[in-house]
């Protein structure tokens, strides 16, 4: 169904919305092992999504780079153009180069506890590339660690945050980007506990914002780790050229969303599903039904942000206009377009996404994208599960 895109704050719905009644009708069934347990939020009755065709024109070009991937999910890119990968389920860090598809194991993490949504997540290195970040789940709850990186191995992990709540199976988010301030943000979910997503002294439920030694950052709105809250499930978080915070989100029952993060902001979770959150909430920007989306990882792109799809099986393009700085824009509120679905049901479940850097000849350069169907809950296809780049037309 076609996504929702938040207008202008007189408006406040949609120029193509879910279809509402069926989903409260129905109890839409949410991904796997998610729980339905929110009130979903107003919208109104529209179509059905546009999916891009294959044959047309804007289609995607696909280059595939690796396969026989086992629950790929964290991405992090070296200034030379390779790529470090983290498996959810075997704990490992492989070393990928794009161009030539060859990989290399650097290390398994021993203590890594996979079960459901957790294990091995969330990759990220610092602005120097000195270190590699790493989020994973231990026994009862997860944990972010450096470890020195020299471009070719990976030294010993030490533990920058440890403390935040899992064990649960899912609801972990996981997610690690470093931000153009030099800080860590960090996506949780609630770890199936929703009321602590309203807690703010809980790490669940959050977007955080650390130092790069673990710390909290300078200036967080309630003097502890916590940047943002209300959050359900924080699988997605990508920072856009004028150095917006967005952050994609597993909904339950009716509304996957996408969000623009600002410190201090309350996302409503668990008492709102989707928008129309009111007064002292921030409001989504898109929503999706969980049957199109169920969204996982997020990258900005030449121009869009990008959002994996895990039970949608899609690769949602979302525009972003031009010169959009505030809050506001002829688009919608954050200068967002009409979202647009790639390879709808191509490649099955797909988990993340990363802007590969340029070779500086000009050009997009391109996406690197990875499956999940090897996650438990996909349909597993020769070769899964596999990195693809892709390219614009």
């Amino acid at each position: 169904m076609t996504p929702r895109v938040r207008r202008p704050r007189a408006a406040r719905v949609a120029a193509a919305v879910l279809a509402l009644p069926v989903l409260v009708a129905c109890g839409a069934d949410p991904e796997p092992g998610e729980r339905a347990n929110a009130p979903s939020g107003s919208t109104r009755t529209a179509g059905p999504a546009d999916d891009l065709p294959a044959d047309d024109p804007a289609a995607l070009g696909q280059r595939q780079v690796t396969t026989g991937l086992t629950s790929p999910w964290g991405l992090a890119a070296t200034g030379d153009g390779r790529v470090l990968l983290s498996e959810r389920d075997t704990g490992r860090i492989l070393l990928l180069d794009p161009a030539t598809g060859q990989r290399e194991e650097l290390r398994t993490l021993p203590d890594v506890v996979p079960g459901g949504e957790a294990g091995l997540l969330g990759l990220a290195l610092t602005p120097d590339e000195s270190a590699l970040l790493a989020y994973y789940t231990v026994e009862e709850t997860s944990r972010i660690v450096s470890m020195p990186w020299d471009g070719q191995r990976l030294g010993e992990p030490e533990v920058l945050l440890a403390g935040i709540p899992g064990g649960a199976g899912y609801h972990q988010g996981g997610q690690l980007v470093v931000g153009p301030d030099d800080l860590l943000y960090v996506g949780t979910g609630d770890n199936g506990v929703p009321e602590s997503a309203q807690d703010t002294g809980s790490l669940s439920g959050k977007v955080l914002r650390l130092t790069l030694e673990g710390e909290p950052a300078p200036g967080n709105p309630f003097d502890n780790e916590v940047y943002s809250y209300g959050h359900r499930n924080v699988q997605g978080l990508a920072f856009d050229e004028q150095g917006r915070l967005w952050a994609s989100e597993f909904g339950a029952n009716a509304f996957d969303e996408l969000n623009l993060v600002e410190a201090g902001a309350d996302h409503g979770w668990p008492d709102v599903e989707g928008s129309g959150g009111g007064e002292g909430r921030t409001d989504p920007v898109v929503v999706w039904s969980t049957a199109d989306a169920s969204p996982s990882g997020l990258a900005f792109w030449d121009g869009s942000l990008w959002m994996a799809a895990l039970r949608g099986q899609r690769l949602w393009e979302i525009p972003l206009a031009a010169g959009a700085e505030g809050a506001e824009g002829d688009e919608g509120e954050a200068g967002v377009e009409q979202p647009v679905a790639h390879l709808a049901g191509e490649l099955g479940r797909l988990r993340s996404v990363l802007a590969l850097p340029t070779s500086g000849a000009g050009g997009a350069g391109e996406l690197l994208l990875v499956t999940s169907n090897t996650d438990g809950r996909g349909e597993v296809r020769d070769g899964d599960d596999r990195a693809l780049a892709l390219t614009r037309p």
